[in-house]
């Protein structure tokens, strides 16, 4: 059994110490941590889907690919998080000694679900903004077969492309990768 911190505020190396014996992964904003829901079949199945799909166009591309448990520190807003799938370009950047943790994604995925969609379409979109190696920021529904993809422009100016239909092939140019929607989604129950 992990024991609680009885503080109410942690620093990155006392979150991390914590984390490292929790029962189930927390995020990490500006010293509180938010316990991360489990995820559902769809979620599940859709993670699934993105790594499979993906992994064999990276692998030769010499481009890496990490799902759920690979935590991103992102510095300039004091967070850890997990996102659902991360492309990183080369080598990955991994903050402190340990492996668990990168800081260099190219493009993120984040499955929406009723419980996470305003904050990975608001907030976490904001902190995962700041990220300056970030290129794509990709929200994939698990209720309807949606895909959004945030692309950079300019360091600030971002473009949202919206594909809802199954027929359709979503194109990842940071990492000359398309998918159609229908492989996407494959397997997944509305």
């Amino acid at each position: 059994m992990v024991t609680q911190l009885t503080q109410q505020s942690y620093t990155p190396s006392q979150y991390l110490e914590w984390e490292a014996q929790a029962e189930i992964r927390h995020e990490f904003i500006n010293g509180e941590t938010i316990p991360i829901a489990g995820g559902t079949t769809n979620h599940n199945e859709l993670v699934t889907n993105l790594c499979v799909l993906l992994k064999p166009s990276l692998r030769k591309q010499g481009k890496r690919l990490y799902s759920e448990n690979i935590r991103l520190w992102i510095a300039s807003a004091n967070v850890f998080t997990y996102p659902d799938v991360m492309i990183l370009e080369g080598e990955p950047a991994y903050y402190g000694e340990s492996q668990t943790t990168v800081t260099n994604p190219v493009v993120i995925f984040e499955v929406l679900s009723d419980s996470t969609r305003d904050y990975d379409q608001g907030r976490k979109f904001n902190f995962y903004r700041s990220l300056e190696t970030l290129q794509e920021y990709v929200l994939v529904d698990q209720e309807t077969t949606t895909v959004m993809n945030y692309r950079r422009d300019t360091s600030k100016d971002w473009h949202l492309t919206i594909l809802d239909d199954s027929t359709e092939v979503a194109q990842f140019n940071s990492v000359g990768v398309e998918l159609s929607l229908a492989a996407i989604y494959e397997g997944v129950n509305f």
